[in-house]
């Protein structure tokens, strides 16, 4: 019995929600805050999957600077030798 008068309480809730639905595109304006929404949504759509991306981006950054990082650990820099002048001989 509970079953029953949930589905008609399931029901009802639908046929007014498609009431309301069906006044609000009456009304005048209804048309352009519509497509402002759905605008909307497609807007946040992009940007969340735009932040997604940034996440890998950000992954690979830091797994790059970890082997520069390595890498100017384990190169130590060359001892420079530089060759001595030879001696300019003096003029006689």
């Amino acid at each position: 019995m509970a079953q029953q008068s949930g589905q008609d309480l399931f029901a009802q809730l639908a046929e007014r929600g498609q009431d309301v639905i069906g006044r609000i595109s009456e009304m005048p304006g209804a048309q352009k805050l519509v497509e402002n929404a759905n605008q909307l949504k497609e807007r946040v759509d992009d940007l969340s999957k735009k932040v997604r991306g940034l996440d890998a981006l950000e992954r690979r950054v830091t797994s790059l600077e970890k082997k520069v990082d390595q890498l100017s650990k384990s190169a130590k820099p060359a001892a420079r030798k530089t060759a001595a002048k030879p001696k300019p001989k003096p003029k006689s």
